[in-house]
């Protein structure tokens, strides 16, 4: 049998986050995003009671542009998710994985054990990474 090659979340993040303001322009964003040449920014917290928000180029393209809105007139906040789903950087990949599929997402924050955001984990690096550690294993 296999042994499993545990993969901390916190190896495959991307440690970059790109932040913005929930009342900035859907515009802000677009330019934000191209700037950092990321496809998401973290939507920052009101206080310390809030919770984080997250937009993803999806949701521009679904909320914002297929929908015929102006991005000039549509808050971050009025497309953004939030809460978002946030994962400890300690956690398997394997876990995080499951769980973004369970509930059909492409990324999650990653969190230390203060739950302050530490980085972005996609999907799509995890599953690169569980194939090429799955190979250098077997």
């Amino acid at each position: 049998m296999n042994e499993h090659i545990f993969t901390p979340v916190g190896d495959v993040m991307i440690r970059d986050i790109q932040t913005i303001g929930a009342m900035a322009t859907v515009s802000d964003a677009i330019e934000a995003m191209s700037r950092a040449g990321v496809s998401s920014l973290v939507v920052e917290r009101r206080g310390e009671l809030d919770e984080f928000g997250l937009l993803v180029v999806s949701d521009i393209a679904c909320k914002v542009i297929a929908a015929n809105k102006s991005p000039d007139r549509t808050n971050v906040y009025e497309i953004m998710s939030k809460p978002v789903l946030s994962v400890p950087e300690s956690m398997d990949i394997r876990n995080a994985v499951r769980l973004l599929v369970q509930f059909n997402l492409s990324r999650a924050l990653v969190v230390d054990d203060r739950r302050s955001p530490v980085g972005i984990v996609t999907l799509r690096d995890m599953v690169l990474r569980h194939g090429k550690d799955n190979r250098s294993s077997g």
